[in-house]
């Protein structure tokens, strides 16, 4: 059964108003920084009824540019970006240095050296420039939310503005800025946990009771995510008061999809037993397979994205040699149901047919 009107069967949200011209599907395709989301994934998605992002984290606004380029010569369909709010450096210099020295064993062992330690804000004035000049009709926003001026001039410009939040404060904080929706993410989500603050210990709070707290503080549309890998995850975010479902993990192992091959195959390989959030591998908490890295950086500082730019070349070095023991695998709670099937049929299987 097609959900071409935006309701789930048997559910009672309408999603038309909150989600107009959007989307047919009650499934949104997340971003997903570091490579898996392509332009591929994005059209293919789209044509489907999702709505899909690019994610321009980790990207030039050059690059920006050039994949959005590519879905709009792919597909007319509406199309979201997701871009880091960049945060301030790292504020403990001495336990970034602690955790520097604790590396070089692992980089010593891959043949390389670690990556500068440095800040920056991920080309944030550029990539706001190049969203205004080509406007998606949804920009979010992670690791924070930027100010009243820069939504209203995305608002200006036609893009309607969502903001990952992890907690009702968040989400006031949100709504008072303008958001017009929020991507609630819960504890289940792979990769980052998109908490304002690289410091912040993730919420553990299950998604439908944070989707009742978040929805108690504000009326803005809310989109679920983290850990939602079937129609019946779909279903149960809808009806603890979500518009939509938004789905990462779920797309990791399809053809359309830009995961490097080892990180497709740890999906599925038994040897990976569980998820667990670390700050290892980047300096700001992230759920993925448990490995040898994050069992032996266990006390990583909050140091995003100085960590993160320091140990590039070791997880670059990693994947070159096939040791998925110092990769960064993200993965949500859900992956053992991630499949190699193509990302339209994906869709159709999340949203009930």
């Amino acid at each position: 059964m097609c959900c071409a009107a935006g309701r789930i069967p048997g559910q009672s949200v309408d999603m038309a108003e909150p989600l107009a011209g959007l989307t047919r599907r009650p499934v949104v395709v997340a971003p997903m920084a570091g490579g898996p989301s392509t332009p591929g994934l994005v059209i293919a998605a789209a044509a489907a009824g999702a709505l899909a992002f690019l994610a321009a984290g980790y990207k030039t606004a050059a690059a920006l540019r050039a994949e959005m380029d590519a879905v709009r010569a792919g597909t007319g369909a509406p199309f979201g970006v997701n871009v880091f709010v960049p945060g301030t450096p790292a504020a403990d210099r001495a336990a970034l240095a602690r955790y520097l020295a604790e590396l070089e064993p692992d980089a010593a062992t891959l043949g390389v050296e670690l990556g500068a330690a440095g800040w920056d804000d991920d080309d944030w004035d550029a990539k706001l420039a190049a969203l205004l000049a080509g406007p998606p009709a949804v920009v979010s926003f992670t690791f924070g939310c930027p100010g009243k001026d820069v939504i209203a001039a995305l608002r200006a410009a036609g893009i309607r503005v969502w903001v990952t939040v992890t907690a009702p404060e968040e989400a006031a904080a949100a709504a008072a800025r303008g958001a017009d929706g929020l991507c609630v993410q819960g504890p289940g989500a792979g990769a980052h946990r998109g908490t304002f603050a690289a410091s912040a210990s993730p919420p553990a709070v299950p998604l439908h009771q944070l989707l009742r707290d978040v929805a108690a503080v504000t009326g803005l549309p809310l989109i679920a995510a983290g850990g939602i890998m079937s129609h019946p995850d779909v279903r149960a975010a809808m009806t603890a008061g979500a518009a939509a479902a938004q789905c990462g993990t779920a797309f990791l192992r399809c053809p359309e999809s830009g995961t490097q091959p080892l990180h497709k195959a740890a999906l599925a390989d038994p040897a990976f037993t569980a998820t667990a959030v670390t700050r290892a591998f980047t300096g700001r908490p992230a759920r993925g397979l448990v490995n040898r890295f994050m069992l032996d950086h266990p006390d990583a500082p909050a140091a995003y994205p100085e960590v993160h730019f320091a140990t590039r070349p070791l997880r670059a070095a990693a994947a070159a040699a096939g040791d998925t023991g110092r990769m960064n695998l993200w993965a949500g709670e859900g992956y053992r149901a991630a499949t190699e099937r193509p990302a339209a049929e994906i869709v159709e299987l999340l949203s009930g047919g």
